[in-house]
Order: C-alpha cells, then structure tokens, then sequence
C-alpha cells in the first residue's frame, strides 16, 4: 500500500468513525446528519468517488450523490473571457425626416448611407442640443 492509499484509508476511516459515534449519540432514529459530517463525505466523494466513498461511510449513494450535487452548484466557477466581435454599424438606406419643435419650427432631413447614431447627432446638431 502507498502513502496515498494510506492518507484515503485514513480519512474515510476518520470519517466513518464519526458518523458511527453520531449514529451511536444521536437522539432518534430519524435524526438527520450534521452538516459537518455531510461536507467531510461530500469532500470524500469528490476525491474518491460517490460509490466507494457511500460504501465506506455506510450512506445511502442516491442521498450522498444530491447533497454533493447540489453543493458543486454553489460554488462559483471561475470568470471566463468571452469576446464579442465589434458591431459594425450598419447605414441606413435613404430616409426622410421631418422634425416639428414645440415652438414651432420645422425641419426635414433626407439622408442616405448614414448610421442611427450619425443620425441623432445630426438632429441635435441641428436643433442646438450638441453635447
């Protein structure tokens, strides 16, 4: 036997020695196990295994299997870079506007090729708005 083979048998035999004595003290049948007892096995069963992992500490697999799942979800998993390609802006065909100001004044605008962002500066440039 290895030292690794050691170091697992050491740390599931501590473990299943636990949960013996919490199953030896616990105050009813139906009691249910600390949660620091489920993330010991939870630890091991990630090292080593669901199955071999539920043999060793005597827990049902299909419990030790959902609790291990369902702690891998909160975790958070390390941010990831994603690049997007850079919107081309896309020019608008040939488009009429007609402008009408509160106080009355009016302005039409015929443009051809040009962005909607070209367009709004274009609106505000010409209504005095320019920022």
């Amino acid at each position: 036997m290895t030292g690794t083979d050691d170091a697992t048998s050491t740390g599931l035999e501590q473990t299943r020695r636990r949960i013996t004595r919490w199953r030896e003290t616990r105050t009813h049948r139906g009691a249910p196990m600390p949660a620091a007892l489920w993330t010991a096995a939870i630890a091991l069963a990630r090292q080593h295994g669901l199955y071999p992992t539920a043999r060793a500490l005597r827990l049902d697999y299909g419990s030790l299997k959902k609790r291990r799942d369902a702690a891998g979800a909160d975790r958070v998993s390390a941010p990831t870079f994603v690049e997007l390609p850079a919107a081309r802006p896309t020019g608008l065909g040939s488009c009429v506007i007609d402008l009408e100001a509160p106080r009355g004044g009016r302005m039409r605008i015929e443009v051809t090729g040009v962005t909607v962002a070209d367009l709004v500066t274009l609106t505000q440039v010409a209504w005095g708005r320019a920022r």
